[in-house]
Protein backbone atom coordinates (compact mmCIF):
# COMPACT_ATOMS: atom_id res chain seq x y z
CA UNK A 1 0.00 0.00 0.00
CA UNK A 2 1.21 3.77 -0.20
CA UNK A 3 0.84 4.65 3.05
CA UNK A 4 3.93 7.22 3.97
CA UNK A 5 1.73 9.89 3.39
CA UNK A 6 2.91 13.25 3.61
CA UNK A 7 6.34 13.06 1.64
CA UNK A 8 5.20 10.22 -0.32
CA UNK A 9 1.20 11.54 -1.51
CA UNK A 10 3.05 14.89 -2.39
CA UNK A 11 5.65 12.92 -4.66
CA UNK A 12 2.21 10.92 -5.74
CA UNK A 13 0.49 14.11 -6.70
CA UNK A 14 3.46 16.08 -8.26
CA UNK A 15 4.24 13.10 -9.99
CA UNK A 16 0.18 12.86 -11.66
CA UNK A 17 -0.72 16.32 -11.37
CA UNK A 18 -0.51 16.51 -15.77
CA UNK A 19 -3.26 13.63 -15.55
CA UNK A 20 -5.70 16.32 -13.42
CA UNK A 21 -4.86 18.79 -15.50
CA UNK A 22 -5.66 16.85 -18.45
CA UNK A 23 -9.26 16.57 -16.98
CA UNK A 24 -9.97 19.93 -16.38
CA UNK A 25 -9.27 20.95 -20.34
CA UNK A 26 -12.50 20.33 -21.10
CA UNK A 27 -14.07 23.16 -18.75
CA UNK A 28 -13.18 26.80 -19.16
CA UNK A 29 -10.40 28.64 -18.02
CA UNK A 30 -12.22 30.24 -14.99
CA UNK A 31 -12.93 27.08 -13.33
CA UNK A 32 -9.95 24.86 -13.62
CA UNK A 33 -7.77 26.19 -10.78
CA UNK A 34 -10.84 25.15 -8.84
CA UNK A 35 -11.50 21.88 -10.74
CA UNK A 36 -7.54 21.33 -10.30
CA UNK A 37 -8.04 21.59 -6.44
CA UNK A 38 -11.35 19.17 -6.28
CA UNK A 39 -9.11 16.69 -8.47
CA UNK A 40 -6.19 16.53 -5.99
CA UNK A 41 -9.33 15.50 -3.78
CA UNK A 42 -9.74 12.99 -5.78
CA UNK A 43 -5.88 11.62 -6.68
CA UNK A 44 -6.07 11.04 -1.89
CA UNK A 45 -9.12 9.56 -2.10
CA UNK A 46 -7.23 7.24 -4.82
CA UNK A 47 -4.02 7.36 -2.73
CA UNK A 48 -6.14 6.26 0.61
CA UNK A 49 -7.66 3.33 -1.13
CA UNK A 50 -4.77 1.88 -3.61
CA UNK A 51 -3.51 -1.31 -3.34
CA UNK A 52 0.48 -1.66 -4.89
CA UNK A 53 -0.71 -5.62 -5.26
CA UNK A 54 -4.03 -4.92 -7.55
CA UNK A 55 -1.56 -5.08 -10.58
CA UNK A 56 -2.97 -2.03 -11.85
CA UNK A 57 -0.97 1.27 -11.99
CA UNK A 58 -1.74 4.09 -10.08
CA UNK A 59 -3.24 6.81 -12.50
CA UNK A 60 -5.60 3.66 -14.23
CA UNK A 61 -6.69 3.61 -10.56
CA UNK A 62 -6.61 7.28 -9.65
CA UNK A 63 -8.55 8.15 -13.27
CA UNK A 64 -12.28 7.28 -11.69
CA UNK A 65 -11.54 9.19 -8.30
CA UNK A 66 -10.26 12.02 -9.87
CA UNK A 67 -13.20 12.07 -12.86
CA UNK A 68 -16.01 11.51 -9.76
CA UNK A 69 -14.79 14.09 -7.94
CA UNK A 70 -14.74 16.98 -11.11
CA UNK A 71 -18.17 15.89 -12.12
CA UNK A 72 -19.41 16.26 -8.62
CA UNK A 73 -18.15 20.11 -8.43
CA UNK A 74 -19.66 20.59 -11.89
CA UNK A 75 -23.03 19.15 -10.91
CA UNK A 76 -22.67 21.03 -7.65
CA UNK A 77 -21.42 24.33 -9.07
CA UNK A 78 -24.03 24.86 -12.43
CA UNK A 79 -24.04 28.38 -12.08
CA UNK A 80 -19.83 28.43 -12.82
CA UNK A 81 -20.41 25.90 -15.44
CA UNK A 82 -19.07 26.70 -19.15
CA UNK A 83 -22.41 26.99 -20.32
CA UNK A 84 -23.05 30.64 -20.32
CA UNK A 85 -19.62 31.64 -21.35
CA UNK A 86 -19.75 29.33 -24.43
CA UNK A 87 -23.04 31.12 -25.51
CA UNK A 88 -22.58 34.13 -24.78
CA UNK A 89 -19.44 33.88 -27.16
CA UNK A 90 -21.53 32.36 -29.76
CA UNK A 91 -23.77 35.34 -29.58
CA UNK A 92 -21.08 37.84 -30.59
CA UNK A 93 -19.40 35.69 -32.83
CA UNK A 94 -22.86 35.84 -34.62
CA UNK A 95 -23.29 39.44 -34.08
CA UNK A 96 -19.52 40.07 -35.30
CA UNK A 97 -20.56 37.80 -38.74
CA UNK A 98 -24.05 40.09 -39.32
CA UNK A 99 -21.47 43.15 -39.29
CA UNK A 100 -18.69 41.79 -40.81
CA UNK A 101 -20.76 40.83 -43.41
CA UNK A 102 -22.64 43.84 -44.34
CA UNK A 103 -19.28 45.52 -44.48
CA UNK A 104 -17.56 43.30 -46.85
CA UNK A 105 -20.37 41.85 -48.51
CA UNK A 106 -19.66 38.77 -48.31
CA UNK A 107 -19.53 36.00 -45.40
CA UNK A 108 -16.19 36.91 -43.33
CA UNK A 109 -13.46 34.47 -43.02
CA UNK A 110 -12.30 32.80 -39.83
CA UNK A 111 -9.02 35.31 -39.68
CA UNK A 112 -11.55 38.13 -40.14
CA UNK A 113 -13.69 37.24 -37.46
CA UNK A 114 -10.72 36.30 -34.73
CA UNK A 115 -9.31 39.45 -35.78
CA UNK A 116 -12.38 41.53 -35.28
CA UNK A 117 -13.54 39.95 -31.96
CA UNK A 118 -9.63 39.43 -31.07
CA UNK A 119 -10.04 35.95 -30.56
CA UNK A 120 -8.16 32.97 -31.06
CA UNK A 121 -9.77 30.94 -34.29
CA UNK A 122 -9.29 27.70 -32.28
CA UNK A 123 -11.54 29.61 -29.57
CA UNK A 124 -14.35 30.41 -32.01
CA UNK A 125 -14.51 26.80 -33.99
CA UNK A 126 -14.79 24.87 -30.51
CA UNK A 127 -17.50 27.59 -29.79
CA UNK A 128 -19.33 27.17 -32.97
CA UNK A 129 -19.14 23.44 -33.57
CA UNK A 130 -20.51 23.02 -29.82
CA UNK A 131 -23.47 25.80 -30.59
CA UNK A 132 -24.10 23.53 -33.82
CA UNK A 133 -24.20 20.57 -31.69
CA UNK A 134 -26.55 22.23 -29.07
CA UNK A 135 -29.39 22.46 -31.87
CA UNK A 136 -28.31 18.91 -32.92
CA UNK A 137 -29.21 17.79 -29.47
CA UNK A 138 -32.71 18.95 -29.53
CA UNK A 139 -33.54 17.60 -33.16
CA UNK A 140 -36.36 15.02 -32.94
CA UNK A 141 -35.67 11.78 -33.86
CA UNK A 142 -38.92 9.03 -34.63
CA UNK A 143 -37.93 5.96 -32.47
CA UNK A 144 -40.40 3.01 -33.19
CA UNK A 145 -43.04 5.43 -33.38
CA UNK A 146 -42.16 7.75 -30.38
CA UNK A 147 -39.67 11.22 -30.71
CA UNK A 148 -36.55 10.89 -28.68
CA UNK A 149 -33.87 13.55 -28.65
CA UNK A 150 -29.96 13.45 -27.27
CA UNK A 151 -31.43 15.53 -24.53
CA UNK A 152 -33.36 12.87 -22.98
CA UNK A 153 -30.81 10.53 -23.08
CA UNK A 154 -28.27 12.97 -21.24
CA UNK A 155 -31.35 13.55 -18.36
CA UNK A 156 -34.76 13.45 -17.54
CA UNK A 157 -34.51 16.92 -16.41
CA UNK A 158 -35.28 19.75 -19.38
CA UNK A 159 -32.34 21.85 -18.65
CA UNK A 160 -28.87 20.85 -19.76
CA UNK A 161 -25.84 22.42 -20.62
CA UNK A 162 -22.47 22.72 -22.57
CA UNK A 163 -20.62 20.29 -19.75
CA UNK A 164 -23.68 17.97 -20.25
CA UNK A 165 -22.84 17.93 -24.05
CA UNK A 166 -19.01 17.44 -23.02
CA UNK A 167 -20.20 14.71 -20.41
CA UNK A 168 -21.95 12.76 -23.49
CA UNK A 169 -19.31 13.32 -26.04
CA UNK A 170 -16.74 11.77 -23.60
CA UNK A 171 -19.37 8.92 -22.96
CA UNK A 172 -19.70 8.06 -26.55
CA UNK A 173 -15.70 7.89 -26.98
CA UNK A 174 -15.72 4.59 -25.13
CA UNK A 175 -18.14 3.16 -27.26
CA UNK A 176 -16.27 0.45 -30.19
CA UNK A 177 -16.41 2.37 -33.87
CA UNK A 178 -19.90 0.21 -34.61
CA UNK A 179 -21.83 1.62 -31.66
CA UNK A 180 -20.50 5.31 -32.53
CA UNK A 181 -21.46 4.71 -35.85
CA UNK A 182 -24.95 3.91 -34.84
CA UNK A 183 -24.92 6.62 -32.54
CA UNK A 184 -24.00 8.89 -35.75
CA UNK A 185 -26.55 8.18 -38.20
CA UNK A 186 -29.52 7.74 -35.76
CA UNK A 187 -29.05 10.75 -33.71
CA UNK A 188 -26.73 13.12 -35.79
CA UNK A 189 -27.82 12.29 -39.72
CA UNK A 190 -31.21 10.94 -38.51
CA UNK A 191 -31.37 8.11 -40.44
CA UNK A 192 -33.69 5.12 -40.06
CA UNK A 193 -32.75 1.83 -38.11
CA UNK A 194 -33.31 0.37 -41.60
CA UNK A 195 -30.95 2.41 -43.09
CA UNK A 196 -28.09 2.51 -40.25
CA UNK A 197 -28.84 -1.64 -40.53
CA UNK A 198 -27.56 -1.25 -44.17
CA UNK A 199 -24.39 1.50 -43.69
CA UNK A 200 -23.53 -0.60 -41.05
CA UNK A 201 -24.25 -4.53 -42.54
CA UNK A 202 -26.16 -5.66 -39.83
CA UNK A 203 -29.96 -6.24 -39.46
CA UNK A 204 -32.37 -3.76 -38.33
CA UNK A 205 -32.76 -6.09 -35.24
CA UNK A 206 -29.83 -5.51 -34.50
CA UNK A 207 -29.78 -2.05 -34.48
CA UNK A 208 -32.93 -1.75 -32.28
CA UNK A 209 -31.32 -3.82 -29.81
CA UNK A 210 -27.79 -2.44 -29.81
CA UNK A 211 -29.30 0.95 -29.53
CA UNK A 212 -31.64 0.15 -27.07
CA UNK A 213 -28.58 -1.19 -25.17
CA UNK A 214 -26.38 2.13 -25.61
CA UNK A 215 -29.45 4.86 -24.32
CA UNK A 216 -29.54 2.10 -21.19
CA UNK A 217 -26.24 2.43 -20.83
CA UNK A 218 -25.88 6.19 -21.05
CA UNK A 219 -28.82 6.74 -19.61
CA UNK A 220 -27.16 4.64 -16.28
CA UNK A 221 -24.16 6.79 -16.38
CA UNK A 222 -26.09 9.66 -16.08
CA UNK A 223 -28.01 9.18 -12.93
Amino acid sequence: MIKNYDVELNDVILKHKNLIYALTKKYDYSIRDDLFQVGVVGMINAYKNYDANCNTKFSTWAYPYILGEIKKFVRENRSIKTGRDIIYLCSRIEKANEVLSQKLKRTPTLNELSSFLEIDKKRIVEALELNYSIRSIDEPINDEGRELTLKDVISNEQRYDINDLIWLREELSKFSPKEKGLIQRRYYEGKTQQETASDLGITQVEVSRMEKKLILQLKSRAQ
